[in-house]
């Protein structure tokens, strides 16, 4: 995490975009809030097991390829943290709270970032649930999407600013 006060000046191909640490905070954790919202079990979800949280990962290290310099900064302040603090145990993450902050981050993206680098953040926060539901679905019978998922996708979209 950042430090208190802390700005992150992110330099895209047009101009560079100055984050607080608040906002950079928010950018950088909610990848993996919403891998845990999209992996843990619910009412009508399918079972989840390792293979859909890893898919998750997989999908959020795949914004490392992506033609945007915000997703591809994200992507490397993931997976640089490194302070010292172990991390926490895996604990269940609210939707409710995941697509607040998809919304708050639609504001941040909105005030800050260059709309090019707002749609590509928000497409591949949704390709990183959509994976891990994907993952999921491939382990039921007939291998469609359940319904929940399909709900919870429509509503990350939503939140998203993508629908």
């Amino acid at each position: 995490m950042s430090k208190r006060g802390e700005r992150i000046t992110i330099t895209t191909t047009t101009t560079p975009t100055i984050y607080s640490a608040t906002e950079w905070d928010l950018l950088t954790n909610l990848p993996g809030r919403v891998i845990v919202a999209t992996a843990q079990p619910g009412p009508g979800r399918p079972f989840r097991g390792v293979a859909a949280g890893l898919a998750g990962l997989d999908a959020m290290a795949a914004g490392r390829a992506f033609d945007s310099d915000l997703v591809r900064a994200v992507v490397a302040a993931i997976y640089s943290r490194h302070d010292g603090v172990p991390a926490p145990a895996a604990q269940l993450v609210d939707p409710v709270d995941v697509l607040a902050g998809c919304r708050a981050v639609v504001r941040v993206l909105g005030r800050r970032a260059d709309p090019a680098d707002s749609a590509a953040y928000r497409q591949w926060v949704q390709s990183v649930a959509a994976r891990v539901c994907r993952t999921a679905s491939a382990m039921t019978p007939g291998g469609a999407l359940a319904p929940a998922d399909r709900r919870f996708l429509d509503r990350l979209g939503g939140a998203l600013a993508l629908r």
